[in-house]
């Protein structure tokens, strides 16, 4: 049962992702493996977002490891561990609750040890600044455990990168660079050195922007029409750029993405009252996303329905095609 529903809400998660981004690429597919024991590394930049891209556009179908604050509710508890979350708990969540962490590294270790994989976003935190931060010990923990319970396991570093044209709203282009997978054995027992690896293997999979001259970049970037979600075009470009003159880009919303709000004005006006609770931006794309996914097959429902009551079915015809149309043509611009 449980295996059935994940796979139905997978699908639909799919489908959802794919009309909420103009453009999902997976690159580097064939580096994926099969047949082993897999810890997924990657960069966070954008919330529930990230790990939803990962269970979606690879065959992996990880457990995620998810930050523990999201877990205080008891019914968020027993829904998240039910989509394959499990806890981590961390410094802010109080000393006390540290050594729960440990029944996670058993729970990792047990998913391993089974030829399943694990996600952890090792740069302890999301951001949407366009870097590749330092990363944290917790994967090569559980690495080692693992190896110490299983010895002769086939485990791997799988590192992936995620970059994003716009972070936080629908009509993006999302690219997904899968690298070569990284064996554990050889760095047993060596934290730094593998930490050391996985950053080396995540650093060219990663969009990366000069942190001292951040906006002049990214500005200079955006004006030249260089795609923000490939890293390899933003490296080759950085060089030649005249960071020096500051650039006013346009901030109005493209006419696609003014349409979209236009035809879909019930769910802009529930983001409109989210909105103002949400404390972290790195947040908005995930509500953007869930407001969706529960409101639109809604939307579809009802508004057909009303006109048809009111003797106007054509007029609800038409205002499906209307819909699909501009979720089709959605697009934002690059931030």
């Amino acid at each position: 049962m449980k295996d059935l529903f994940n796979w139905i809400l997978r699908l639909l998660v799919k489908l959802a992702l794919f009309l909420f981004y103009r453009k999902i690429v997976l690159l580097g597919k064939n580096n994926i493996p099969s047949k082993k024991a897999v810890i997924i590394v990657c960069n966070h930049q954008n919330a529930l977002i990230d790990p939803l891209l990962i269970a979606t556009q690879t065959h992996l179908k990880p457990h995620f490891l998810t930050r523990a604050a999201a877990f205080k509710n008891p019914i968020a508890n027993t829904l998240l561990r039910f989509i394959r979350m499990i806890p981590v708990y961390r410094v802010r969540d109080g000393k006390e609750n540290m050594e729960k962490n440990n029944e996670t590294f058993d729970l990792s270790v047990s998913i391993l040890s089974k030829l399943g994989s694990v996600l952890i976003f090792a740069e302890g935190g999301h951001s949407h600044e366009r870097s590749l931060r330092s990363l944290k010990k917790g994967f090569t923990r559980i690495a080692f455990q693992t190896l110490e319970q299983r010895p002769n396991l086939d485990l791997v570093i799988l590192p992936i990168g995620i970059n994003y044209t716009n972070h936080t709203q629908s009509g993006g282009k999302v690219t997904l660079m899968v690298g070569n997978s990284i064996s554990v054995k050889p760095y047993l027992y060596q934290h730094e050195a593998l930490m050391a690896a996985t950053s080396r293997a995540l650093d060219p999979l990663v969009t990366q922007l000069p942190l001292n001259k951040y906006e002049h970049t990214l500005h200079h970037l955006i004006n030249q029409k260089i795609d923000l979600s490939n890293p390899v075009a933003v490296r080759k470009a950085i060089p030649s750029l005249d960071t020096d003159n500051q650039l006013t880009l346009p901030t109005a919303p493209l006419p696609s993405k003014i349409f979209f709000r236009w035809i879909h004005w019930p769910l802009q006006l529930i983001w409109k009252k989210v909105k103002p609770s949400i404390q972290d931006p790195v947040f908005q794309a995930t509500f953007k996303f869930i407001i969706g996914l529960v409101g639109y097959p809604i939307l579809l429902l009802l508004v057909p329905s009303f006109f048809s009551l009111i003797g106007l079915p054509i007029v609800g015809y038409c205002w499906i095609l209307l819909s699909m149309l501009s979720v089709l043509s959605n697009q934002s611009r690059q931030e």
